[in-house]
């Protein structure tokens, strides 16, 4: 699935939490936000596309989830922190190349084609991963570890970048075709910016087969790249990008581009991102999978960034200065999104509130982003009880009303928009400071259910507001309007 994943180590953010975020970016799937009860997890998992079972360990945590509402095509669960404060994001879909792909076969369904074969199923893939994974997890190390094990036991059908914090660490993991895979710490200073392509750029094999203190990997990758003349590094510096990952056209289109504007925004001082000097395009191949940002990174950040259509540039389809470049690039605030979260933990509070979810519903240029504490045993229905049919009655169609409807009429509507995403953010984040401070006092952590239900009564009112504002605006302009005086 096409999405974008931002990773912000403790000491690249403003308040030492550490965060990671992604974009859902489906065919407009229709998601929700729930709570799973170690009841209600199952004990043996069956995935609805690749028809893999697996038995699943005893002692599920509850963890938060965004499925979707429609459970044709499986759970597809998305994003979630767990009741010991473990993020979990899965997952980006990513990029490889012939050789390892032929090298380790991807492990797909193979169904019988008459009465006398057997079914083969496939391997785990997005739809499986965060059930399979996030309730049984302690850390962000041991999400990496359980992962890898299920990758090298079951395999995967697809290339996918999976995340995931705890209060101290990020982590990232690729896998790597059918069985293999690598993951790495993110550095506690710096900001990762991976857009639907293989992201790591560096990578220390000495320490996956040592001390693994900062890199983890396949019991048999070296000898898997060796076997199969994979490195294409020079000197001896070892790219993992190079080496698993693509170098395609469709690359500079769809997925450097959006490093680019990452990249611009975090770093505009110590890069040059523009003119004839421009040390990266929105075409370079050598675009860092991770950037020392120029000032620290708030959750406000992430948002901006995922909510680019390269404003600010002469690539964002909404300008009225066409300079032949319009729209050339794929956004990252894509028509199609169907839930973006940012997972954060924090450090600065009690643990039963350190873990809090910013979510926000379809395309993320029109949508608001809100804050909910994770250490509840439900959603309100303003974020849970989603219908498959359009209604104002939750968060999910009220944000994908307003983008549907803003749209056509970006330069009429877009002034609302800021306002109501800058409504939502700091009504939200008075909420939960005064949360933070009642439960933290009191030892009354059971609060963190009225305090989600006080999000969400805000989020709605914030929602219809403006909605009604842009459905007036929509409305005026359209084109079958007429008034005696038009004579």
């Amino acid at each position: 699935m096409s999405c974008t994943t931002i990773l912000v180590g403790k000491n690249a953010t403003n308040d030492h939490s550490t965060m990671i975020s992604r974009t859902d970016d489906g065919h407009f799937d229709v998601k929700k936000l729930i709570v799973v009860e170690p009841k209600n997890q199952p004990k043996k998992y069956k995935s609805v596309l690749s028809h893999v079972t697996i038995e699943l360990p005893e002692n599920p945590m509850r963890y938060t989830a965004c499925p979707s509402v429609d459970p044709k095509d499986g759970i597809w669960a998305a994003t979630g922190i767990n009741e010991v404060n473990v993020g979990m994001t899965a997952t980006e879909t990513i990029t490889s190349n012939p050789r390892v792909l032929a090298a380790d076969p991807l492990v797909e369904l193979k169904q019988a084609k008459n009465k006398k074969e057997k079914e083969v199923p496939g391997g785990i893939g997005e739809e499986d991963i965060v059930v399979l994974v996030l309730p049984y997890i302690h850390s962000a190390r041991e999400g990496v570890l359980r992962l890898g094990a299920l990758l090298e036991k079951y395999g995967t059908y697809e290339s996918n970048g999976i995340a995931f914090n705890d209060e101290n660490e990020v982590w990232w993991l690729e896998s790597i075709g059918g069985h293999h895979w690598m993951a790495k710490r993110v550095p506690d200073d710096v900001c990762v910016i991976n857009p639907n392509q293989f992201g790591m750029d560096s990578f220390d094999l000495d320490d996956a087969f040592g001390k693994q203190e900062a890199h983890l990997c396949s019991a048999d990758l070296r000898e898997f790249i060796a076997d199969n003349h994979l490195d294409l590094n020079q000197d001896g510096v070892f790219n993992p990008r190079d080496v698993f990952g693509s170098h395609t056209d469709m690359d500079h289109i769809y997925n450097t581009p959006r490093a680019w504007f990452m990249g611009r925004y975090l770093t505009p001082y110590s890069h040059r991102w523009e003119g004839p000097n421009a040390e990266f395009t929105p075409e370079s191949d050598n675009i860092p999978w991770s950037f020392v940002p120029d000032r620290k990174i708030a959750v406000e950040d992430v948002k901006y960034m995922l909510s680019s259509n390269y404003q600010g540039t002469e690539y964002n389809p909404y300008t009225r200065h066409d300079s032949g470049k319009r729209g050339m690039y794929r956004s990252i605030g894509i028509n199609r999104t169907g839930v973006t979260s940012i997972c954060q933990i924090r450090s600065d509070v009690p643990d039963e509130i350190k873990g809090v979810e910013w979510i926000c519903f379809g395309s993320t240029t029109f949508d608001a982003i809100l804050p909910v504490y994770t250490n509840v045993t439900k959603m309100p229905d303003y974020l849970s009880k989603v219908t498959l049919d359009t209604s104002t009655e939750n968060f999910y169609w009220g944000s994908r009303l307003i983008g549907a409807l803003a749209d056509p009429w970006y330069s009429s509507c877009i002034q609302q928009i800021e306002r109501y995403q800058n409504a939502v953010a700091t009504k939200g984040r008075q909420i939960m400071l005064e949360y933070d401070r009642k439960m933290t006092a009191s030892g009354d952590f059971t609060l963190t259910q009225e305090a989600n239900g006080k999000l969400c009564e805000m989020a709605k009112e914030q929602t219809i507001d403006t909605l009604n504002k842009v459905l007036l605006e929509a409305s005026t302009k359209m084109r079958n309007g007429y008034n005696r005086s038009d004579n």
